[in-house]
């Protein structure tokens, strides 16, 4: 299992680190499960099994997330992700999932100066006018300082910690073994889609270590709004960002966290539309959003202007997906239960057991929004409600529609801050209005028509050399057909076991047999010698054989 897995002993120390976390937490079994232990063991790695029991009181969901908070930023990082995913944890997951920091102690300005001396291609001092060599803030994977160029613009240095690259591929790579593991050796874990998971935080995550492409997302999203002066995105400096360094424009404003600290002369109801429209704009309008609209990366400017920043995190919603949030939306308002399961079953794939069952469900679901007009939705339990259903009946979201749903839910809660009544419903309308109608126009109509044309004539162009191709491969001899049937995997292997049992059973009688004759011939001390290692043997191998069936049993 593991050992196998682990390409390079370079891995052993981490995996003994985590298993010594899961350990301390609680989750002993699952190191033995995924045959760590057994890994670690052959290796001459001991773990220490004493200690458990010590926060067995907490709940399993705080025992989690304070176990990643141990393992360090990678898996801090994981938790941060799989906060975002409420299709395949329940409430109460989600909350301590996103109770995870992602703040770190500062890295001495001494120890990173070599590294930013590179990247900048020169000393700092010649640079920058003046630069604050204590952070802002620190994170697990960069900190930021203010610095301010030769000609006194004020900016901010997103500077990432040196050697961080290393220690994230390592555990990326454990990780994803791990969760190949996972899927073949603990079926029951198999539903939170482990290797989907680690899959897409992988690239998420590397995708953050590269300053330079969080500047191209900060570029685009300002590009949209262009003509909307009211939203402002931190110019790059591009002469100085790079991977690991990110220069842009220092934002004069008030942080979103300090929403109870607004001045009198700022309108509150005005800021949280214009918040809500602009997401909902990068959203529905353009299909690339801010995945983490979240306090911390709003501030609010003088004239109720809002700035975003932050744009490691973004998401792509494709205008097939845009168009089929407003019809998810419509189908409720239309009472369509048929099209919000087409829907949710575009979104998510086939449902597990029996889909009849999913759609009495979604019946129930929509029935409770019979009647009520688009503008009245409550979007939160609304989608609250989606992301259950599909969690009961073993259905997972797309990466993208889970971090949708997230940044929904994050819009909705900072917009209440800013005004108790505010409705992210009415603020959705025309947006969902506007995606519908452009899907139906005439011109949208056309173009996915001429599309499928050249689809099908290409098909049909094709198929005679795909038919020429299958016919020479059957000729040849090399054609197969697969059939994967996981039921007989599962009867093979216990039948395996059950030879195994069975073998070691005879063995077993074979050696009492042959050491009671063994120990009545009278020849001689040696004679008796090899009748008590016989009659040894053949009890070590019975305890394993009921050692074994009794595991099996269990």
């Amino acid at each position: 299992m593991l050992w196998e897995a682990l390409g390079a002993a370079r891995d052993l120390g981490r995996v003994h680190d985590i298993a010594a976390v899961l350990i301390r937490y609680g989750f002993g079994d699952l190191v033995q499960r995924l045959g760590m232990a057994h890994a670690l063991e052959r290796a001459g790695k001991a773990l220490h099994w004493h200690g458990q029991a010590q926060l067995l009181h907490l709940d399993p969901a705080q025992r989690v997330r304070q176990a990643l908070e141990a393992l360090g930023p990678t898996f801090v990082k994981l938790g941060q992700i799989l906060a975002t995913r409420a299709d395949l944890f329940p409430p109460e997951w989600i909350a301590e999932f996103g109770m995870l920091q992602d703040a770190a102690p500062a890295v001495p300005f001494e120890a990173i100066r070599a590294q930013l001396a590179e990247d900048l291609g020169e000393a700092p001092e010649a640079v920058f006018a003046e630069l604050d060599t204590t952070p802002l803030a620190a994170a697990s994977l960069a900190q930021v300082h203010r610095a301010r160029l030769a000609d006194g613009s004020p900016v901010v240095l997103k500077i990432r910690r040196p050697g961080i690259r290393p220690v994230i591929e390592a555990d990326l790579r454990l990780l994803a073994r791990l969760a190949e593991i996972m899927e073949a050796e603990a079926p029951d874990l198999r539903r939170y889609r482990p290797r989907e998971v680690v899959r897409e935080f992988a690239h998420s995550l590397r995708r953050e270590l590269d300053f330079s492409a969080e500047g191209r997302n900060a570029e685009r999203i300002a590009a949209s709004f262009a003509d909307h002066p009211e939203i402002v995105v931190p110019r790059i400096h591009w002469q100085w960002t790079g991977e690991r360094l990110n220069v842009q424009d220092f934002v004069e404003g008030l942080p979103g966290r300090a929403v109870a600290d607004l001045p009198a002369g700022f309108d509150r109801r005005l800021l949280a539309r214009r918040g809500a429209d602009a997401v909902l704009k990068m959203m529905l309008e353009d299909g690339f959003f801010h995945a983490d609209p979240h306090q911390g990366n709003v501030f609010y400017l003088p004239g109720n202007r809002l700035a975003f920043i932050d744009f490691g995190m973004v998401g792509r919603l494709p205008e097939t997906r845009r168009y089929q949030v407003a019809a998810l939306m419509h189908g409720l308002v239309d009472r369509d239960s048929r099209r919000v399961t087409d829907v949710l079953l575009d979104w998510s794939g086939e449902a597990e057991g029996d889909g009849e069952a999913l759609r009495a469900e979604i019946e129930r679901f929509v029935d409770e929004y019979h009647g009520v007009a688009l503008k009245q939705l409550d979007f939160g339990a609304m989608l609250g409600d989606v992301v259950t259903i599909l969690r009961e009946h073993g259905l997972a979201l797309p990466p993208d529609l889970a971090l949708m749903i997230k940044a929904f839910i994050t819009l909705e809660g900072l917009g209440r801050q800013l005004d108790p009544d505010f409705d992210i419903a009415a603020e959705a309308a025309p947006f969902l209005r506007t995606v519908l109608l452009a899907h139906h126009a005439p011109d949208a109509i056309a173009r996915r028509g001429w599309r499928g044309l050249l689809g099908a004539v290409d098909l049909l162009a094709g198929l005679p050399r795909d038919l020429g191709r299958l016919l020479r491969t059957a000729r040849r001899g090399s054609l197969r057909v697969e059939v994967d049937v996981p039921p007989l995997k599962a009867f093979g292997d216990q039948l395996d076991r059950a030879a195994s049992r069975l073998t070691m059973g005879i063995v077993t009688a074979a050696l009492i047999v042959g050491s009671s004759i063994a120990l009545t011939v009278h020849r001689g001390d040696s004679v008796s010698l090899f009748g008590l290692l016989g009659f040894v043997a053949a009890v070590i191998g019975g305890l394993w054989v009921l050692l074994s069936v009794w595991r099996g049993g269990r």
